[in-house]
């Protein structure tokens, strides 16, 4: 392989502050364990989040300094609908500051308590707004998508036979709208085929079921589909992505993500009610519907990060440089979803740490332990994230899976960053039976991750 390189040169830069390892358990216990307390400034590689931490380009910078921030009828927002209808399709473009405020606006329009909502897996605000709505969030992702040493092209596609007797034995009237989540983060970033929108949609349109696509990673999708399935091996990314969202009804996005943003997010679709019901509580909650809740220049930024995530240059170098990190990683020994997501690499944390147990948080250990060794930062996709308390016992129920994800931030960190990373994993691989487990000592009902307690056993 020669080697890859970042299709980009570096204009400015973002000094970082080196620590030591005695320091760093000193502001662990400080943070109560918990990687989200930490100040930024404390860490030398972030690995949290890809979302809203991309570095922008200098197209975005200008437009930026072009946006409108007129209160109504922004020329930034007129400029923004026509970049997502070109891609997206869709009749009504309603945008809303960032991702879970467009799940909060979209469920609390389509949803009612008792209702279910199948998605292949919803990430973690996606799952709390449902649930905030007393509806059931169902997780139909192929058995595949639960194995992670197991190699396919596509462990993120629904299992069609599952939705379908979801929706025979609750009954249409139960259930609202089905979403796929593309890519499928909570499953390691895994991908959906367009084989699979294509039969979810059919599906759908024979129960008159509206389909919905959480489109937030929508161009690394396209990309890999490019790459995976056949008969697209010669179109390119938007045409894919075109192709994808003419099988749904409309799509929620962070734009945080595939737009390349810092902040900034949008509904998308076609029906004409629910749009209008949706831009009702945008007025209440975000604001008028030709800003909703952003700056004319966040709005400008975001059009012009939707021109510029479909350049095949970038997704070839960003696919590449994140499986560079996987293939590295497992060289070592050290137990990852297979194949690499698009946007992070997820560590079996359960295979990686098994002296540990389940319900003690072996993600959460590996997680801290990561930033304690190396200052890297990264985030429990398990447990801790999406296991649930028995509400009349008060016993903890262990994840499906455990998890560490390391979210790559777009046009962020170079290729050495990386080999920092694996040279880290190496240290910790030698010393992984020393590391210790954990339980809860505080957390709230929803998103316990963001704002929970631990202690290490």
């Amino acid at each position: 392989m020669k080697t890859i390189i970042e299709p980009f040169r570096i204009k400015s830069v973002e000094p970082i502050r080196m620590t030591s390892a005695a320091e760093r358990l000193e502001l662990l216990n400080e943070a109560h364990f918990n990687l989200f307390n930490l100040h930024s400034e404390h860490v030398l590689i972030d690995l949290l989040t890809d979302s809203g931490t991309s570095a922008m380009s200098q197209e975005q910078w200008a437009a930026i300094m072009r946006g409108d921030e007129s209160y109504a009828g922004s020329k930034s927002f007129f400029e923004l609908e026509e970049r997502v209808k070109d891609i997206f399709g869709y009749k009504h473009l309603i945008p809303t500051h960032q991702g879970r405020a467009a799940e909060r606006i979209l469920f609390s329009v389509v949803a009612r308590p008792g209702m279910v909502i199948p998605n292949n897996n919803h990430f973690d605000t996606t799952r709390a707004n449902i649930e905030y709505q007393k509806c059931e969030a169902v997780d139909l992702v192929i058995d595949e998508g639960t194995k992670p040493e197991l190699l396919h092209p596509f462990k993120g596609n629904v299992d069609v036979k599952k939705l379908r007797k979801l929706i025979e034995e609750r009954g249409r009237s139960k259930i609202p709208m089905v979403m796929i989540t593309v890519t499928n983060n909570t499953g390691g970033g895994q991908p959906v085929s367009m084989a699979n929108i294509r039969d979810v949609s059919a599906v759908c349109h024979e129960y008159g079921l509206p389909l919905f696509l959480d489109a937030c990673r929508f161009a690394e999708n396209a990309y890999f589909i490019k790459l995976r399935e056949p008969g697209y091996e010669d179109k390119t990314p938007l045409e894919i992505a075109r192709e994808m969202f003419s099988y749904a009804d409309g799509v929620t996005m962070s734009a945080k993500k595939d737009a390349l943003v810092n902040m900034g997010g949008f509904i998308a679709m076609n029906n004409d009610e629910w749009a209008a019901k949706c831009r009702n509580l945008l007025i209440l909650t975000e604001g008028f519907p030709t800003y909703g809740g952003l700056a004319g220049r966040d709005l400008a930024a975001m059009a012009q990060g939707l021109s510029e995530i479909l350049d095949e240059d970038y997704l070839r170098y960003r696919l590449a440089s994140t499986e560079y990190l996987g293939r590295h990683l497992d060289e070592l020994g050290v137990p990852c979803v297979k194949p690499s997501g698009g946007h992070a690499i997820f560590i079996d944390a359960r295979a990686f740490l098994d002296h540990i147990e389940p319900l003690q948080l072996p993600g959460q250990a590996l997680a801290c332990a990561l930033y304690e060794q190396g200052g890297i930062r990264s985030v429990e996709i398990g447990t801790v994230m999406f296991g649930k308390v028995n509400p009349e016992t008060g016993e903890q129920l262990a994840a499906p899976m455990d998890l560490v994800r390391l979210a790559i931030p777009r046009r962020v960190y170079t290729q050495s960053h990386m080999d920092y990373v694996i040279e880290v994993f190496a240290d910790l691989a030698k010393s992984r039976d020393s590391i210790r487990p954990m339980a809860f000592v505080d957390q709230p009902p929803f998103l316990r991750h963001f704002t929970a307690k631990f202690k290490r056993l």
